[in-house]
């Protein structure tokens, strides 16, 4: 008699590959502004994007030296959603902001 699969210890579960892809990643960019201050980019870095305080105030020295950087890198949806929220941040506070998002 055939020794079946689960006799042999194996499942056809375990036996199955399945393919998956990573999904794509996108960068959020901070452009530096005049009107911004410091103080509120850290502070939006530090609340939308989970970042600690030396690496928000390193960001923000970035954004402020270089006219913009990386400020964290995500999925499609999760990037907008983060980046909607600190746009709508700044606008509440009369700052102009800027924040794009773009391919990874």
């Amino acid at each position: 008699m055939p020794r079946s699969n689960q006799q042999s210890g194996s499942s056809p579960a375990a036996e199955t590959r399945v393919n998956t892809c990573e999904p794509e990643q996108y960068n959020v960019l901070f452009h530096n502004d005049d009107f911004t201050t410091m103080d509120f980019v850290v502070m939006v870095l530090e609340d939308v994007f989970d970042k600690t305080a030396p690496q928000a105030e390193a960001i923000m020295l970035q954004v402020h030296e270089q006219g913009c950087a990386v400020v964290g890198t995500y999925t499609y949806d999760m990037a907008m959603t983060r980046a909607a929220t600190a746009t709508h941040m700044a606008r509440e506070q009369q700052f102009p902001l800027r924040i794009t998002v773009e391919q990874a």
